[in-house]
């Protein structure tokens, strides 16, 4: 292990109002016992790792933790400052619009979350349904007020593409609705049919045709509205606003134009992943990297909860990485970022160059148009960030 703390903590609340259409992460119908016991487990497993990390970010993602109520937040918030966690620069809280009220969000604000992200995911009420979402279109728009009344001025909206059922028309109605609410930082993902999930099994059952041309234009659509509205792309799904240049509206990346910095109001906390940083992860099925070894909780929280009762920790497997092969993980997910990979940067994160053990590739993906480099630089172009999960796979072979 590590002699130096470790920065980054994420905290998995594996409860939901009810599961989406969708998602394929480990999450479970809320119960109120369950959900009590899940707190108390994580109370302790925070007390395990509290002397090995100093969070400069934070993330409470889901499932829905803004699902828990006032006292187990209390108790969790509590918890943190007892062990000298809280403070972190960046504290990030995901939240279904369902489940925001004034009174929950001024304890967040006041226990040290800075940054909401919300699960909006579409504003059209019949697509809302299809997705198996439990919020109205109008509890967006009370959800996102309740949070700046709260005093909230760093806040995400996620939305979905390519739904079944979601026409172009449909998708800049949502855009224009969504950018007009003026948060600070905006996720879109297209939908992805994942095996064991009600949507996967309706896709082949034949309810629905997936449309890749659509799809390829809702993200082109994506790109060009918002960074009309004032966001900068940094990764694939994601768009920041950025203080710097907040006099100037960017325009949208096209050709092969170098992008070399990442926004201000850039989500820290997901970028310390993408560029191959340590990070703990706590609750279910949650995943950590710490001291070069990769760890999973178990995905089960009636076990994690038995496991942590007893004093341990609720890891059920723990993986080491050989040297080359976390240079080329860190590299395929670095890629998903618009500024790519500066070789000094590479080199000083895996102690490994680009150039020579990925040379073939990076030659393939520059003839195909996908990449750029030069003297400093790698880094995917706006039409190979569409293929990015594609050029993935060529460095991580």
């Amino acid at each position: 292990m590590n002699s130096a703390p470790v920065t980054s903590l994420y905290v998995h609340v594996p409860f939901c109002a009810q599961k989406c259409s969708y998602c394929a992460f480990y999450s479970e119908a809320s119960s109120g016992e369950l959900i009590q016991r899940y707190v108390l487990a994580l109370v302790r497993e925070l007390e395990l790792v509290a002397d090995q990390v100093r969070p400069q970010t934070i993330f409470f993602g889901g499932g829905t933790p803004s699902i828990l109520n006032l006292r187990q937040w209390e108790l969790i918030l509590e918890t943190l400052r007892r062990l000298g966690l809280g403070g972190a620069g960046e504290w990030t809280v995901e939240c279904n619009p369902a489940t925001v009220s004034l009174d929950k969000a001024r304890l967040l604000r006041a226990g040290g979350v800075n940054r909401i992200s919300m699960g909006v995911q579409s504003l059209d009420e019949q697509l809302l349904d299809r997705l198996g979402r439990v919020h109205s279109r109008e509890m967006v728009f009370k959800s996102f007020d309740i949070l700046r009344q709260a005093g909230f001025d760093n806040l995400n909206v996620d939305l979905m593409f390519a739904i079944p059922g979601q026409t172009m028309e449909i998708w800049r109605a949502t855009l224009a609705e969504a950018l007009a609410l003026g948060s600070e930082h905006l996720s879109s993902y297209e939908v992805i049919y994942e095996e064991d999930t009600p949507l996967y099994e309706r896709l082949h059952a034949k309810e629905f045709d997936v449309d890749e041309n659509l799809a390829c234009d809702m993200y082109e659509e994506l790109v060009a509205r918002s960074a009309a509205a004032g966001f900068h792309q940094y990764e694939i799904a994601n768009f920041a606003r950025d203080p710097e240049t907040a006099q100037r509206p960017p325009t949208p990346v096209t050709g092969t134009a170098v992008v070399d910095r990442i926004p201000g109001r850039a989500c820290r906390h997901n970028v310390n992943y993408w560029r191959g940083g340590e990070y703990f992860g706590l609750g279910p099925s949650a995943a950590g990297y710490v001291g070069g070894a990769r760890t999973k909780n178990w995905s089960n929280t009636e076990m994690y909860c038995a496991r942590l009762e007893k004093g341990e920790r609720a890891v059920e497997t723990t993986e080491v990485l050989a040297p080359l092969a976390r240079a080329a993980e860190t590299a395929a997910f670095g890629l998903r970022m618009n500024v790519g990979w500066g070789r000094q940067e590479f080199r000083e994160r895996t102690g490994w160059d680009l150039r020579p053990e990925w040379s073939a590739d990076i030659a393939q993906l520059t003839a195909r148009g996908w990449a750029r480099e030069d003297a400093d630089r790698f880094q995917l172009t706006p039409a190979g960030l569409r293929f990015a999960d594609s050029a993935a796979e060529m460095f991580l072979r």
